[in-house]
């Protein structure tokens, strides 16, 4: 299977930032994008994704330029609020639809977590 094979092309991803499943064969993908390094940017900027025709309908409303933009901005800034606000359930289904744990989380935080709590428990022992 080739690299590209492996990854969404452009209209799977937007089908996938508007919550559509990919294929099988892109778990692996999946799984980078919803745990591995950079997730949570990855995560806000997937998010937005779906309002951007929204922001495009604020600046043909009549009224000043202003205006409009403040629209745009004030929507912006809710959805943004939103998105990382529901971040781990939206995360959470977006795994469980791809057949992945829904609890799971990069290799590399799960890891300096069982060194903190190891380092807890020779510090602090029963």
């Amino acid at each position: 299977m080739t690299r590209n094979a492996r990854r969404p092309n452009p209209i799977q991803w937007i089908g996938y930032a508007f919550g559509r499943r990919l294929p099988d064969s892109m778990t692996d993908w999946v799984r980078n994008d919803l745990a591995g390094k950079h997730a949570t940017a990855r995560h806000i900027l997937r998010g937005m994704i779906p309002f951007t025709p929204l922001f495009a309908i604020f600046l043909f409303f009549p009224g000043e330029l202003w205006l409009r933009g403040s629209m745009v901005l004030l929507a912006a800034l809710l959805a943004l609020f939103y998105t990382a606000a529901f971040m781990p359930m939206n995360r959470a289904h977006r795994l469980a639809k791809h057949g992945l744990p829904a609890d799971l989380e990069n290799p590399e935080r799960a890891h300096r977590r069982a060194q903190e709590r190891a380092r807890y428990a020779a510090q602090h022992p029963h």
